[in-house]
């Protein structure tokens, strides 16, 4: 259907954003969440679950890739991936294009997400749907990783909406704990906390109760556009030190054996190295 209608973002209630829609191709109200997929003129196809902005063709590349790469390059040998959230698939892509993966199971709760990304978004997630060492699930990311068995991942990437509605139980103790228990000895977990400039609270409180069960708890920084409020942080929480101090020609040797050097367009060497040296007005919001 051909609009040339706004649409208008309500993550804050006194600032924001608005997009034409120039034609909108689904609006559907799932079991969890209303989802709106729509054309714009400046950013492509784009996702909206409960009036805020998730996804754009123009710049998904920027969120994707630093919430994949770089916890999967400073692991350095991650072979299990468990992926909750990301319905889109574009997180299960970048994972699958580590050659050092073996599995990537994802669990995405809402089944219309899918469904309407492979619809509508096809170009997010590629062949990634077909790939042998994807196991994507529909059901419970909590309650998946409440029955994992202990130490059966290497990573555990969280591509959630922020700590309310159907994201609220992704942040909250009993889900790190478990994180924790199903991590091997060196395992990470990264998950998105908001852009700090506007959403302060998500990342210390968040930060604040990975503290409880991982001795390393930091975060870095992507600037992706339509996450408007300027950096976007990824939280990080590891079970070993030193893993966000690998120099870039570590990093730049790990990418290459992986075979994604030169196959991004936001990810870096350099990037990933300098995306953990935080402004103040991020990094007081961090344990100490």
């Amino acid at each position: 259907m051909t609009t040339d209608s706004w649409i208008n973002e309500c993550l804050y209630p006194d600032w924001g954003q608005r997009f034409m829609v120039t034609r909108e191709l689904a609006r559907v109200k799932s079991d969890f969440q209303d989802i709106v997929i729509f054309e714009s003129s400046s950013h492509g196809r784009v996702m909206v679950l409960d009036g805020v902005i998730q996804i754009t063709e123009r710049d998904e590349f920027v969120y994707q890739e630093m919430l994949t790469h770089v916890p999967l390059l400073a692991h350095g040998a991650a072979a299990n991936v468990l992926i909750i959230g990301a319905g889109d698939g574009g997180v299960l892509r970048r994972v699958l294009q580590h050659n050092n993966v073996n599995r990537a199971v994802m669990v995405e709760i809402d089944g219309e997400v899918i469904r309407l990304c492979k619809e509508y978004l096809p170009g997010i997630a590629g062949d990634a749907w077909n790939d042998p060492r994807a196991d994507v699930i529909v059901g419970d990311g909590i309650d998946y990783v409440k029955r994992a068995p202990d130490a059966s991942f290497d990573a555990i990437i969280v591509d959630s909406t922020d700590p309310i509605g159907v994201g609220e139980v992704l942040f909250t103790d009993e889900f790190y704990s478990n994180c924790a228990r199903i991590l091997t000895p060196s395992g990470l977990i990264v998950n998105q906390c908001g852009v700090p400039f506007m959403q302060a609270d998500e990342l210390r409180e968040t930060s604040a109760r990975r503290k409880q069960f991982f001795p390393h708890v930091t975060a870095y920084v992507a600037a992706v556009p339509t996450y408007v409020g300027g950096f976007m942080t990824l939280g990080w929480a590891a079970k070993a030190t030193g893993l966000t101090s690998v120099s870039v020609a570590d990093i730049r040797a790990r990418a290459a054996a992986a075979g994604i050097l030169g196959t991004t367009r936001y990810w870096t060497p350099e990037i990933h190295v300098g995306s953990f040296n935080l402004p103040p007005y991020i990094g007081q919001h961090l344990p100490g």
